[in-house]
């Protein structure tokens, strides 16, 4: 059964730090891309930050010298961590992985919450 169960939210002042953890289970994770998504009430889906299995990154230009994807292909985990957080970056984060032939997986979700 695949899982993608991810932790690490919460609120925080502007300007402070979080750490998303994606834990997955279930499938091959060494061989899927995961992706990192956030959607707030009302508004579309946005890519937040996206690593292949290899290790290449991207970034949504909102978030670019902020916020660092990594991944651990032996433990099954991936990482979001979220520096200088703006009230902007408050909503739902959701950990996704997708591969080749493969259906996206979705976990669900972690509410991020920056606020003074």
């Amino acid at each position: 059964q695949v899982q993608l169960v991810e932790s690490g939210g919460g609120l925080v002042q502007p300007g402070g730090s979080l750490r998303l953890s994606c834990a997955a289970s279930g499938f091959t994770f060494s061989t899927y891309d995961i992706t990192w998504y956030r959607q707030a009430p009302r508004k579309e889906r946005e890519l937040v930050a996206a690593i292949t299995g290899g290790g290449n990154t991207n970034y949504a230009d909102s978030v670019k010298g902020r916020f660092t994807i990594s991944r651990d292909n032996v433990k099954s985990t991936a990482s979001l961590q979220m520096m200088s957080l703006k009230p902007d970056d408050t909503t739902v984060y959701y950990c996704s992985a997708k591969a080749i032939l493969r259906p996206r997986h979705w976990g669900q979700g972690t509410q991020v919450t920056v606020s003074s």
